[in-house]
Formats: C-alpha cells, structure tokens, sequence
C-alpha cells in the first residue's frame, strides 16, 4: 500500500513539473517573439490642453462620462420601461408561478418592447438634436434643447396632470405657459407615479379572472372535505390552461403596446 501511494505521488509529481517547463517554455518564446501589435493607450486627461476651449471641452467630456451612470435610473423612469416590467410581473403573479417566467426573461421583454416603443422618439431626437450637432450646425445648448422635446412629448403624453400638480405644488414653483418648459426634476417624478398607477390599473385587470378561478377551485375542494390541499396547487393548471388558451401573452403584449398610443 505505501509503495502505491509513493508511485502516484512521484507520477503527479512528475506530470506538475512537466507542466511547468512547458509553460515556462511558452512564455520565453512568447516573450522573444516580435510583437507587431500594440496595444493604444487610453486616457482622458486635461492636461494637454492648450486654450481655454479646449480645457472645457475635455471637463464637458469628463461630465458626460460621469453622468453615463445614470442610464440605468433613466432607462428605468423616463421611458416605457417602468410600465411593461411591473405589468409582467403581475402577469407572473396572477399565474402563481413562482420564477416562471424568471425575471432575465421578464427584463430582456421589456427592454425589447422598451427599443420598440420608445424607437419613434429616438428617431426624432436623433434627426433634431444628434445629427445636427455631430455636423456642427448647432450648439451643444442647441442639441441639449432640441433633443428632450421629443422626449418631454412622450412622457408628458403618459402623465397626469394631477401629477405634476403634486411636484409643483411641493416645489412652490409657477406653472409655465409652455410645456416644453416643465423642468426634468419635476417631470421625471410625476411621469414615475403616473407610469406605477397604470401600471397597477393593468395589473388589477389581469388578476380578475385568475382570482376567480381560485375562488372557484378553493369552493369545491372545501365542499369535498379536502381542507388540506393547497387551492393554488390544484388552480394552477387550469390558469395556464386559460392563459394558453386565451392566448395570454399576446393579449398583454397588444395592451402594453396600445397603452403608448
């Protein structure tokens, strides 16, 4: 037994150090090699600056950097987004079906259906303030101007007035005469609140029907004396039949969508 043991430790020994030469090999040619590819070097510094212009073009692109961490927060409240993701999850809920659905499937829809709807809106932004800056037609302030009307067209579509009311009245602030006025840290806010209660009005919609069905499957368990079998797990079939049968996802897919219009 100990001559067997001190064979396989000899023999992974053996194979370890084998190893180790061929790596050591591999990294001497790799370093003696001629390598015709460089890496470029990235950096974004103000130091090269030689005019004023340039020193504030460099800190306007530094802030533009530092403000890409906000997509995520704006992806999520000043677009469509909000609404299909809270509806679908009504869906999964209605459906009792725990992680069915999961939610990578749930987010990937919804940022499909996000691109898809918000996609007019990009467009004319693009074509109003993108572009023209990119060709130097217009100012920076100009493209800033041009491209959230687009989008303060779109979300004050969704909004309630009652909404903005709030924000309003809570920053003790005049309403303006023009919408395009209405500031983002007002507008943002109300368009998130008015988004939710849609939201939630659509959600009520769709767990009707699948509260009736346990109603009805929790009536007749009880009526046979079966007190111990959870009503979910026996409805639960008879919801996806429905569902299926119904041709749920388009339905809340075509809702969603006419929702926007």
């Amino acid at each position: 037994m100990e001559k067997k043991k001190n064979y396989k430790i000899y023999k992974y020994s053996k194979i370890i150090l084998l190893t180790l030469l061929f790596l050591t090999a591999t990294a001497y040619k790799a370093k003696a090699a001629p390598t015709d590819f460089q890496i470029p070097k990235v950096s974004i510094t103000v130091d090269d600056a030689k005019t004023p212009k340039e020193y504030v073009d460099n800190v306007k692109i530094l802030i533009l950097l530092t403000t890409l961490t906000f997509i995520p927060a704006i992806l999520t409240l000043m677009t469509s987004f909000t609404r299909i993701i809270v509806v679908l999850g009504f869906v999964r809920s209605a459906l009792s079906t725990q992680q069915s659905p999961p939610n990578q499937v749930l987010i990937g829809l919804a940022l499909f259906m996000t691109m898809f709807i918000m996609t007019p809106t990009y467009n004319k932004i693009n074509q109003d303030a993108i572009k023209p800056y990119v060709n130097g037609t217009i100012t920076q302030e100009q493209a800033i101007k041009n491209g959230s009307k687009p989008l303060k067209d779109f979300m004050l579509k969704q909004t309630r007035e009652k909404d903005l009311a709030l924000f309003y009245k809570s920053a003790n602030i005049e309403r303006p005469k023009d919408r395009y006025e209405v500031p983002f840290r007002i507008l943002v806010p109300a368009f998130a609140i008015s988004e939710l209660k849609t939201a939630f009005q659509m959600g009520f919609l769709i767990f009707i029907p699948f509260v009736i069905i346990d109603m009805v499957v929790a009536s007749i368990l009880m009526s046979m004396g079966m007190f111990m079998l959870p009503p979910v797990a026996v409805s639960l079939p008879f919801k996806l039949l429905l569902f299926v049968l119904a041709d749920g996802w388009n339905l809340v897919v075509k809702s969603l969508l006419q929702s926007f219009m």
